[in-house]
């Protein structure tokens, strides 16, 4: 009787939700980039007292 391996499967569909979260993340930052930025730098010269 022939039984298929599941390890690689689902080796495979880990490293798929990996890329898909990793891309969702790089989305979202490349959108909210400059926004946070900005809000860094508010911060970071509300600190410095410029």
């Amino acid at each position: 009787m022939y039984l298929p391996r599941q390890k690689g499967q689902g080796l495979v569909e880990y490293a798929l939700i990996l890329v898909l979260v990793a891309i969702v993340v790089i989305a979202i930052l490349a959108l909210l980039g400059p926004q946070v930025a900005n809000i860094f730098s508010r911060i970071t010269s509300g600190l410095t007292g410029t």
